[in-house]
């Protein structure tokens, strides 16, 4: 048994990197447990350990005296004699014998046995808690091999990750065998074992995966300064070149879009905004929210906040579907912004639009009672006015603040 446990530990040294003389320690505490549950727990005992050698030797020290009071910690001359002992012993001297494992019996050696798997697994669930606590915030490879209903497990050098739902980029699909990266989000110990979470909805995985596609940002050349993003759907990073020579905005996306658009297909076709950084937060508020065009920005620097005035046909790119674009602009700059509605004077409109082509969008009746009061085109209900539209029977305010927002949105959709 001495040298078979000795490999097993000497195996753990080999293939996990586990210092030789912490294993020799957890040897020596196991069977300094034998011996104290053998001789009590005043024993005096010594355990020496090989790990080169594959072998286990254990002492134990007893005072050689004429009666025997205590056999756990005294042995009598005429025993110490019998043995043949060639050194002249006496009474009053210590008595160092070698045990054999046959000694403690079957009981006491399968509890040792039981003590080193628990301490072998104890030291294997440190092993991989250290590892991935050293790998936290970095992207792993690994392979899904059992897909539930919250969550994903994936393999990943023998280890179990746990790709969480809220952790997933929304709407992707995903395939047991399949291939799959993520950043190392969490590490927690737990009873069973280091509890490993992997996510692809962290910002972290956005900056990782630009500094992989993109050599400039590796290298320190180009900094990402901020990342606002909704996975699944669209995220906007601002990056900053430190060396004047170099576009940070095209060397992110690169020639034809290559670089980017290989961060894309990783992310399911996530739309991704790279904008340039700037120091100046009217500047940056404008770029964050490209590609709409803006009149003014006013900002309030103590309080965050800042308010931008545009066309009325700007605000629904502002705003970007579902408020996306908005939202994002505000977590990219951390400015809350406000949108002030201007609203666009009729002459600058280029193209009127028949009133028959919007015949479907307004009814039949209202297209029909427009028509019957000389109303042909968009702009000249436009410009004719609420006022001068609830001149016509049938048409209370109500009904035409909605005529005038049908025929607005349609030259904003021109625009």
């Amino acid at each position: 048994m001495n040298s078979d446990i000795v490999e097993s530990f000497a195996q753990m040294v080999r293939e996990k990197g586990v210092d030789k003389d912490v294993l020799a320690g957890i040897i020596e505490e196991i069977f300094g447990m034998l011996v104290r549950k053998k001789f009590g727990e005043e024993a005096k005992y010594d355990v020496v350990v090989n790990m080169d050698r594959g072998d286990i030797e254990i002492f134990l020290e007893r005072e050689i005296v004429e009666i025997v009071e205590d056999p756990n910690l005294q042995i009598s001359i005429d025993e110490v004699n019998k043995r043949g002992n060639q050194d002249e012993l006496e009474p009053g001297d210590d008595f160092v014998e070698k045990l054999q494992l046959a000694t403690f019996g079957r009981r006491l050696i399968t509890l040792a046995k039981q003590g080193l798997n628990q301490k072998i697994r104890e030291i294997e669930k440190d092993i991989v808690y250290n590892e991935y606590k050293e790998l936290l915030g970095e992207i792993v490879v690994g392979d899904i091999y059992q897909i539930r209903k919250n969550d994903i497990l994936v393999n990943h050098n023998k280890n179990e990750l746990l790709l969480p739902r809220h952790e997933q980029i929304p709407y992707e699909k995903y395939k047991k065998g399949e291939t799959i990266r993520a950043i190392v989000k969490e590490v927690k110990k737990t009873n069973s074992g280091p509890l490993i979470i992997i996510s692809r909805s962290d910002n972290t995985f956005l900056r990782r995966l630009f500094e992989i596609e993109i050599p400039e940002i590796y290298d320190g050349i180009i900094d990402i300064k901020a990342i606002a993003r909704e996975p699944g759907e669209r995220a906007k990073i601002a990056v900053e070149s430190q060396d004047a020579r170099i576009d940070a905005v095209g060397a992110c996306v690169g020639m034809k879009g290559v670089r980017i658009h290989a961060i894309v297909r990783e992310l399911n076709n996530e739309n991704i905004d790279v904008i340039s950084y700037s120091e100046d937060p009217v500047v940056f508020i404008q770029k964050a929210l490209a590609p709409a065009k803006l009149k003014k920005i006013d900002v309030d620097q103590s309080t965050n906040k800042a308010i931008v005035t545009a066309d009325s046909d700007q605000v629904s790119l502002i705003v970007g579907r579902n408020g996306v674009n908005i939202r994002l602009a505000m977590k990219l700059t951390g400015y809350e912004i406000e949108i002030l509605r201007e609203e666009k004077p009729f002459e600058e409109y280029e193209e009127d639009i028949e009133l028959i082509d919007l015949k479907e969008e307004l009814g039949n009746d209202i297209y029909e009672l427009l028509i019957n009061h000389r109303y042909d085109t968009a702009l000249e209900v436009l410009q004719a006015g609420p006022e001068k539209l609830k001149e016509i029977e049938s048409l209370d305010e109500e009904k035409v603040n909605e005529i005038i927002e049908i025929i607005k949105s349609q030259f904003e959709e021109e625009d």
